[in-house]
């Protein structure tokens, strides 16, 4: 259901409590803003989200770790599939580009899904799983699944990543 779709059932339904006389009206008028407003706001920290995978997925393409390590708070962390254990923007940029240059051949990250939790208004856990598609292909590259935990942080009106562990999945047999 569309967020406009929500406000206005809350909408109506708060008019009905209202009309039976049911809820004082300064609760309800402040009840109906307070619910919109943190509606409004978690739309747009998904945006913003969205925005910081892309750029991750854009600097992949790129082959840029510099772009990509521009996603993270500047004493962030990262563990990548095979656990090497980048610390800092800078760390992970110089990071990345090593693995870029060396041993990840051209390709682009999907995104396959993902699950976004709130913990505090400031700061959230997305887990996603996602996979490797080599330059030319339109499918996940054998063995490319993998899943990540995304620890997001608001500072200064702004969402950067602070934590990232990246586990390949490989299925018990």
């Amino acid at each position: 259901m569309t967020t406009r779709r929500k406000s206005w059932l809350a909408a109506m339904a708060m008019a009905m409590a209202l009309a039976g006389g049911l809820i004082p009206t300064s609760a309800a008028a402040t009840e109906t803003v307070a619910g919109t407003e943190a509606a409004d706001g978690r739309q747009r920290d998904r945006a913003a989200f969205e925005r910081i995978l892309r750029q991750q997925e854009d600097a992949w393409a790129a082959e840029d770790g510099t772009a990509f390590a521009a996603t993270f708070t500047e004493d962030a962390d990262l563990v990548t599939f095979n656990g090497d254990y980048l610390v800092t923007r800078q760390g992970i940029a110089v990071g990345m580009q090593h693995a870029f240059d060396m041993y990840i051949p051209p390709s682009r990250i999907v995104r396959l899904g993902e699950h976004i939790r709130f913990l505090e208004p400031d700061l959230a856990i997305i887990v996603r799983t996602s996979c490797v598609i080599d330059a030319g292909q339109e499918t996940c590259r054998s063995g490319s699944h993998s899943r990540n935990t995304n620890v997001l942080r608001k500072r200064h009106g702004g969402w950067l990543q602070t934590s990232f562990q990246n586990t390949r999945i490989e299925p018990l047999p």
